[in-house]
């Protein structure tokens, strides 16, 4: 079951909506299980007013529990670049060698979590130096997939990035 299930980690607040429903609904139709996780108290708000409840908090996130993880980009995934309990969870999957994807403005979250050090990625263009300035080699395509890490540039990326996503998830 835990194999069959990916964790979803939304921003409280301007998650890009795009990039949700597009990588949600890809991992859905390839039969995987999908759990939302977030530090918001009761809805997480999209950057165009979609809400979503969590299924599980940011504070009981563990690795063990979930085939692989998606952060979803935005512009409120900036706060989270820096937050403790979602860097440990990154942490937490690579060292059990299960997928890990961040799109957009996110995977600067896998890099200051240290998981992309002397490693090709992508992210929003506009963010690319928060990745360089972490030991990241920045390539400008879409989805970059280094390992069982994909990094993707935006919402124009997401439906490449989720089927990379899904690659992963069924090796």
């Amino acid at each position: 079951m835990k194999n069959k299930s990916v964790l979803f980690f939304l921003a409280s607040e301007d998650f890009n909506e795009v990039e949700f429903n597009t990588v949600k609904s890809a991992v859905e139709r390839a039969n995987f299980n999908l759990f939302i996780a977030s530090d918001a108290f009761s809805l997480c708000t999209g950057d165009k007013g979609l809400k979503i409840r969590p299924d599980v908090s940011a504070y009981n996130m563990k690795a063990i529990n979930f085939g692989g993880l998606v952060i979803i980009g935005g512009e409120g995934i900036r706060k989270y670049w820096n937050n403790k309990n979602l860097l440990k969870l990154v942490n937490g999957f690579v060292a059990q060698r299960k997928p890990v994807g961040a799109i957009c403005m996110a995977p600067v979250v896998l890099a200051r979590a240290g998981v992309l050090k002397e490693k090709k990625a992508v992210c929003y263009p506009p963010v690319k130096a928060e990745l360089e300035k972490e030991g990241v080699e920045f390539r400008d395509e879409p989805v970059v997939m280094e390992g069982n890490i994909v990094t993707a540039r935006d919402y124009l990326s997401a439906e490449e990035f989720a089927g990379s996503m899904i690659y992963l998830l069924k090796k």
